[in-house]
């Protein structure tokens, strides 16, 4: 970046981190944001075109002000370079669609373990215009607990999730019979009739609702 060079060097070092941690903590956020864009305009393509065009008119200004001269395809490059603005339509698609199913957590975990896994790829073959690396035992051991991590993340999601639908299901009132000495003495009271699940008590004015499953009965 430029202008770290008049740091000193474990400053220089830092604050590109902290940068991209930053833009790393925006991505979950991305991704809830257009997931309701998504909800909001009825299908997710229309949500990534919407997402591209302000991309686009948020880095148009951007280019203006930095005076950035006008591109040259002079020098040529491989096919494959054109590639990126397809996985980056891929990419938010999945997240508007995904990410409420996963939650911000599983889906950015879930990421992050095809990211690591895909540059791991990247590095060993020298792809995508990247310098080849051997993968060591030790990169390999870092990959798999991201992945472990994420396998641990969704099955305490679904778990979580079991859990909460058997409580709901226990904390709902159980049906009772409302016999029709009940009912009489209701209808004396000026109560509303009720269907059956209905929870009726006595009270100091006869007899009232105590616990409701839905609309009752005018």
């Amino acid at each position: 970046m430029p202008g770290l060079n008049n740091f000193s060097p474990a400053l220089a070092g830092l604050v590109p981190i902290a940068v991209t941690i930053v833009s790393g903590a925006l991505i979950p956020f991305q991704a809830g944001a257009n997931a309701t864009l998504g909800r909001s305009l009825g299908h997710p393509l229309w949500a990534t075109s919407v997402s591209l065009l302000v991309s686009l008119a948020v880095v148009l200004p951007l280019l203006w002000l930095l005076k950035v001269p006008l591109p040259s395809l002079a020098a040529g490059g491989p096919a494959w370079m054109w590639a990126g603005g397809v996985a980056g339509v891929f990419y938010i698609t999945v997240a508007l669609v995904l990410a409420p199913r996963l939650g911000a957590g599983g889906f950015i975990a879930a990421v992050v373990a095809g990211q690591m896994v895909g540059a791991l790829l990247l590095d060993q073959f020298g792809l995508a215009g990247f310098a080849a690396r051997a993968v060591t035992p030790g990169r390999l051991a870092g990959a798999a607990l991201v992945v472990l991590g994420v396998v641990v993340m969704q099955f305490a999601a679904v778990a979580g999730q079991a859990q909460r639908q058997r409580r709901r299901r226990t904390d709902q009132p159980a049906a009772c019979a409302w016999p029709a000495s009940s009912r009489r003495r209701a209808r004396q009271a000026g109560q509303r009739q009720c269907w059956p699940g209905t929870i009726w008590r006595a009270g100091s004015s006869g007899w009232v609702a105590h616990q409701q499953c839905g609309r009752p009965a005018a």
